[in-house]
């Protein structure tokens, strides 16, 4: 199921993020691609309050960031966004803390997180994403495989000098 996500309510629920810092928006959206990334899972995160000229949607990756106007919410957006989907909505996970925005998403039966539950899978995703690679790794290249490495990197040529 994929994402809608109310990111201002979401920033202080990440240890180390904050309102205050001017890039608080694309820390939140490199947390969500590393998300993405582990879990497969697609992202639609809502900031209001964008600067003049910033307004607007852009996509990073699997993660779609939508900047909303001074003058509108982002739960106005979300909310509104919900209602386009109409019942596909329930096929989406909304995450906020926000009372209106949860039940605007349980009217048409999207699956509500909080802010707080959701920042917990962040963390944890986080986490497995800054393990030791060479903790468990299962890769095991035989010389067969690291023959056919080196021939695609020589860009297919197949000769005996040793040069890459």
């Amino acid at each position: 199921m994929p994402y809608l996500i109310d990111g201002h309510n979401l920033i202080p629920k990440i240890p180390g993020l904050s309102l205050k810092s001017v890039d608080d928006e694309i820390q939140l959206i490199q947390y969500l691609q590393d998300f993405c990334r582990q879990s497969g899972k697609k992202v639609e995160v809502y900031f209001d309050n964008a600067p003049a000229g910033q307004a607007g949607t852009r996509s990073f990756g699997q993660v779609k960031a939508h900047f909303i106007r001074a003058g509108r919410t982002a739960d106005d957006a979300i909310i509104a966004r919900l209602r386009r989907l109409k019942r596909g909505a329930k096929n989406w996970q909304v995450v906020s803390s926000d009372r209106q925005v949860a039940a605007a998403a349980r009217s048409v039966y999207a699956k509500v997180i909080s802010s707080d539950e959701f920042a917990g899978f962040l963390l944890v995703s986080e986490s497995e994403d800054r393990s030791d690679p060479g903790e468990s790794s299962d890769l095991v290249l035989d010389s067969d495989d690291i023959d056919a490495w080196l021939a695609l990197f020589r860009d297919g040529k197949d000769d005996d000098s040793g040069k890459l």
